[in-house]
């Protein structure tokens, strides 16, 4: 990285957030591919989404600020409040996660483990072959696709209304210093 945009950035997501979000992001994608052909593949990218979820839920406890869910949890009067801000092109920016993004965040995590926790059902004995679950796991897995598709359209979003490039910074863990007005 120049010297130059070292200055103008700060760090705000640390190493293991950035790990975690782009191992989701792939654990994801291998069980929704290997869904109906590659069981044994699909299996352990369930596994593998389940244990990076444990680790995040404690990470977000104990990691630095923008990891911990206090930093970007925020009530449904701040999110919708920021929603309305949002429409009428009054949203300020948010070094870490925005308000919506928190929300989403939290809403991917609760589905992510509703998933993986139907998935593991299926495969004890008590609910071997139980149609009800297998059909709840699939609802989730189509619902967690449509937040997805919702969580990269609020990334574009952001990105454009803030001239910011937020897929770089989650991987480089920098973004833009903080301007006046802005929520750090």
């Amino acid at each position: 990285m120049a010297a130059a945009d070292r200055e103008t950035t700060v760090r705000v997501w640390d190493p293991l957030v950035r790990i975690f979000h782009w191992s989701l992001v792939a654990s994801f994608a291998v069980a929704w591919i290997s869904a109906d052909e590659w069981d044994g593949l699909h299996i352990w990218a369930g596994y593998a989404a389940a244990g990076l979820i444990a680790f995040r839920l404690v990470w977000g406890l104990l990691g630095p600020r923008y990891a911990r869910f206090g930093q970007f949890l925020r009530g449904p009067a701040t999110v919708a409040a920021h929603l309305k801000d949002l429409v009428s092109g009054r949203e300020r920016r948010y070094l870490g996660h925005n308000p919506a993004g928190g929300a989403m965040i939290l809403a991917l995590m609760l589905g992510l483990a509703a998933l993986c926790l139907t998935g593991w059902m299926y495969t004890l004995d008590m609910f071997w072959g139980e149609e009800w679950v297998e059909e709840v796991h699939e609802a989730l897995a189509n619902l967690l696709l449509l937040l997805v598709v919702l969580h990269l359209a609020g990334v574009v979003l952001a990105g454009l209304k803030h001239q910011e490039n937020l897929v770089r910074a989650m991987i480089t863990g920098r973004k833009r210093a903080p301007a006046a007005g802005d929520e750090a």
